[in-house]
């Protein structure tokens, strides 16, 4: 059962894969988002190639998104599974290989903690392939923990290991 709110979340999720054909990976699951009963999707980055962190393996596609949602964020971030399941996802191995990544960055302002989600994400400000293509979306975003702005968090990290794809 899909638990929902009263009103309506905006949402901001990372989007990652590096196994298979990783643009058609990404572009698939946001292709899902907008068939989605239950999420709008509101705006998509740029992709953009980024060096994998952790075992030696393929360089990475990497994205954002911004839906709006009913969804309580446990239940956006189990329908989250469930799309990386449908996209052949399987946790073998921690930071390993994937078909697909998708991560829940951002959910309104709420910050939570629980043994399932936190949020905001616990690593996103240290992660260039997440600040970069976040910032183009949410560039004045003010992180509720750090008071940052997404932009501000991305002036603050090295990314030269992330590169923009050209659009064909």
């Amino acid at each position: 059962m899909t638990a929902t709110y009263d009103s309506k979340a905006i949402a901001a999720i990372a989007l990652g894969s590096n196994l298979g054909n990783p643009l058609a990976m990404v572009k698939g699951a946001v292709e899902v988002f907008t068939h989605e009963a239950t999420t709008t999707l509101v705006s998509q980055s740029q992709w953009y190639k980024t060096i994998a962190i952790g075992p030696a393996q393929p360089d990475y596609v990497n994205g954002c998104v911004v839906i709006e949602t009913r969804r309580s964020p446990q239940d956006l971030l189990h329908l989250l599974m469930t799309i990386e399941q449908q996209f052949g996802r399987q946790r073998t191995e921690h930071w390993g290989p994937r078909t697909l990544d998708l991560d829940l960055l951002l959910y309104d302002v709420i910050v939570l903690d629980t043994p399932e989600l936190t949020l905001p994400h616990p690593r996103m400000t240290e992660r260039a392939f997440v600040l970069v293509p976040l910032a183009e979306l949410l560039p004045d975003w003010t992180h509720p923990v750090s008071k940052l702005t997404i932009q501000q968090h991305c002036d603050l990290v090295d990314c030269t290991g992330v590169s923009l794809i050209p659009s064909p």
